[in-house]
């Protein structure tokens, strides 16, 4: 997964992890700005134990989807859903 990161931030594209950390940003007020156009790579962990701190460390940005209640993860394909449509929404025209 190194040689990833090292990949996108070569090429200008910037790191967004979907994560439940304290200092995530909430996902709707987060407005991808990047010199590559807008191009951006959003990281996904496991549905349980979600992404490493090793791997946060090396994302640009964290995001997370405010959950009420008990319940502290989504499925990954609908919580990539929900941070996709709002992410394309958010891309400037």
């Amino acid at each position: 997964m190194s040689r990833l990161f090292r990949d996108l931030k070569k090429s200008k594209i910037k790191i967004i992890a979907l994560e439940q950390t304290g200092d995530a940003i909430d996902y709707r007020k987060f407005r991808p700005n990047s010199p590559a156009g807008g191009s951006l790579a959003l990281i996904l962990g496991n549905e349980v134990r979600g992404l490493s701190p090793s791997t946060l460390k090396k994302c640009d940005k964290i995001i997370k989807i405010p959950m009420r209640g008990k319940k502290e993860s989504l499925n990954v394909s609908v919580a990539a859903g929900i941070a996709l449509f709002e992410l394309i929404r958010a891309l400037p025209n």
